[in-house]
């Protein structure tokens, strides 16, 4: 893995800059969301995403570089090797739950079916992200600014 003080960034100030440098490209954040839903398998990846295998290779290399994701002994026993979401990985689950939401209201006409995200236990929809103030006051991207 290149050290991330070793990289070059688009815009090396810019926390939203590296990410995307990481994880932006269309088929690293399908990969991100499979394994979110449990897909650890190369050929898994590949079936579900439809996506030629040098270009599954090289994402996979990049996100395993990029610490995101870890390549582990087959869970049951076989020979397989299985990419895991390592907890930086795990940490892009609010990323992941953003776009799906932000897809939910505005890539879909009025009524078009769409998968949904829901909470194990009780198959309701997770809730909203929402964003709060330390004493609990909602808080919108007006409301902000960035310090440079």
């Amino acid at each position: 893995m290149v050290a991330l003080s070793e990289r070059t960034w688009t815009s090396p100030q810019c926390p939203v800059a590296r990410t995307v440098d990481l994880v932006g490209d269309k088929w690293s954040l399908l990969i991100i969301r499979d394994a979110f839903d449990g897909i650890r398998r190369f050929g898994q990846f590949q079936r579900n995403l439809g996506v030629a295998k040098n270009i599954l290779t090289d994402r996979l290399r990049n996100l395993v570089g990029a610490g995101v994701l870890s390549v582990e002994p087959a869970s049951d026993g076989s020979a397989y090797r299985e990419y895991v979401l390592t907890k930086r990985g795990e940490d892009l689950f609010d990323l992941v739950v953003s776009l799906r939401q932000w897809g939910q209201d505005h890539a879909y006409e009025p009524g078009e079916d769409h998968v949904l995200l829901v909470d194990r236990e009780t198959e309701e929809p997770i809730p909203r992200l929402t964003y709060v103030t330390p004493d609990g006051t909602p808080i919108h991207a007006a409301d902000t600014r960035v310090l440079k």
